[in-house]
């Protein structure tokens, strides 16, 4: 594939993004709007200095968007305090200005394998309100305490000033965690990092293991994507899950809860982040059956997960295809509004009750409301939203997303298909990912390709592993067929 290949997958891309109803470029009020912002926000009398700590960020080595920094120490009696700093994006973009509205429209940024549609200018998401390393930000405090059991017994949140000391990748903390490599060089310049990711790494641990005590689910299915090189689409790379990556993983999901409880203890409506009891229950017993196991007739988070631990010991290489069967039976998630007072539908997965978005406000709408109505709170100001008007935003996220997915999907299916656009007549072997009267999915163990079943797809479900033809791709349409053999 040449260059003018990986320019027809930015033009598929563009196109798919106005398909779907999402803008892919600023308008030029936005422009003028963002002429005006001159650098990063000053922190007033009232915010906290917390720059000493050795805050540092963990994300992948190409990230440039940097909404989170953690740090963690000794509170004694084998308690650990944890600090996890969120970039403030509402102190530059305020509600309803030029920016916004581009951001309220679209609600996420989208990620494609040629081109980043980011919700926010990259001015603002990878400067002046992204935690850079080297750079003093202000940001949204989330500061709780993690007993020996993994509970929190302490929980604040607050806005302060920090100062990202160290910009590491996961991959790199992960190997020095686990003892495979020395600790990166960064870290060892910052006085005490060491001692406090070590802290944060058991941390996260008490945090994660309770949590599958009480049914998070254990699933394994981190999706492969399109790497291009020199305009060429050269393999599809799936990233592994590590320690490092938990250990953050972990810290979002309680600093969610956090702000979650801080917001309903103020008296203050919210958009939540949940999933319900799975669709499709029915199939997920079946699967389970076919494995010679059994779950309870009634959706059973306990059941499921210590299902997946017995599954992921008795055939750990094939678990990653048992989580992705899992959880396209489970459905989506979906953003509501919850109402001080109102019983909380909590997130099926995660097995927690109180959960919101608010840990990605560069590239994540849902996040930059939840950070404004923290703010108003904090402050003893009314809430800048009204019940009706957070309804109409949850629903108006969850489809958008919805649509950035189907972009995604669009373009991975688009540069899956140059891959095997010479591959036409040979057969594989896949799992059943999609099953509906829209049609019949297949993936395909290798590559991890996604396609439709065009022919023979009588009597297959999600889960079930069946042998497919390539029958032809459009790479421009994004289509891959397949016939059951």
């Amino acid at each position: 594939m040449n260059r003018k290949h990986e320019e027809l997958l930015d033009e598929i891309a563009r196109q798919a993004m106005i398909d779907q109803g999402l803008d892919p470029d600023f308008n030029k009020d936005v422009r003028k709007q963002l002429e005006g912002i001159r650098g990063p926000a000053r922190a007033g009398d009232s915010i906290r200095d917390l720059r000493p700590y050795g805050w540092c960020s963990i994300d992948n080595d190409d990230s440039r968007d940097l909404d989170q920094l953690t740090w963690g120490e000794d509170a004694l009696d084998g308690n650990t305090r944890l600090f996890i700093a969120v970039a403030d994006v509402d102190v530059l973009v305020k509600k309803d200005t030029p920016i916004d509205r581009h951001a309220r429209h679209n609600t996420t940024s989208v990620y494609t394998a040629a081109t980043l549609f980011p919700m926010l200018p990259e001015k603002l998401s990878t400067d002046f309100t992204s935690l850079n390393e080297g750079e003093d930000r202000v940001a949204l405090i989330i500061d709780l305490t993690v007993n020996e059991d993994g509970h929190i017994v302490a929980e604040d949140v607050y806005r302060g000033l920090v100062h990202n000391h160290a910009k590491l990748a996961y991959d790199r903390v992960a190997a020095w965690l686990d003892g495979e490599q020395d600790e990166p060089e960064k870290l060892r310049r910052v006085e005490g990092l060491a001692d406090s990711l070590r802290l944060q790494d058991r941390a996260a641990d008490r945090m994660r293991d309770l949590r599958h005590e009480n049914g998070a689910l254990d699933l394994e299915t981190i999706e492969a994507k399109p790497v291009i090189v020199d305009g060429r689409v050269v393999e599809l790379r799936q990233a592994k899950r590590n320690n490092a990556r938990l250990l953050i993983e972990d810290f979002m999901i309680a600093a969610n809860g956090v702000t979650a409880r801080f917001l309903a203890r103020n008296g203050f409506a919210s958009i939540r982040r949940v999933v319900r009891s799975p669709e499709r229950w029915d199939r997920i017993e079946r699967i389970a059956e076919e494995l010679g196991d059994r779950l309870p007739p009634e959706p059973d988070a306990r059941a499921l997960e210590e299902f997946l631990k017995r599954r992921k010991k008795l055939d750990p290489m094939r678990f990653p295809d048992l989580s992705l069967s899992i959880v396209k039976a489970m459905g989506a998630g979906e953003y509501v509004v919850e109402e001080p007072g109102d019983k909380p539908a909590g997130h099926f997965g995660l097995a927690v009750k109180d959960y919101t978005h608010s840990t990605a406000p560069n590239r994540r709408y849902p996040d930059l409301i939840t950070h404004r109505l923290v703010k108003a709170a904090l402050a003893g100001e009314e809430p800048p939203y009204g019940v009706d008007e957070l309804a109409e935003l949850a629903e108006h996220c969850t489809n958008q997303e919805d649509a950035a997915n189907k972009v995604e999907r669009h373009v991975r299916k688009a540069a899956a298909a140059y891959m095997l656009a010479d591959r036409v007549g040979d057969t594989f072997d896949g799992i059943v990912t999609g099953a509906s009267s829209k049609g019949t999915w297949v993936r395909i163990f290798n590559p991890p390709i996604e396609g439709k079943v065009v022919r023979g797809s009588e009597g297959l479900d999600i889960g079930d592993r069946t042998r497919v033809k390539l029958l032809g791709v459009d790479v421009e349409r994004g289509f891959i067929d397949f016939g059951r053999r």
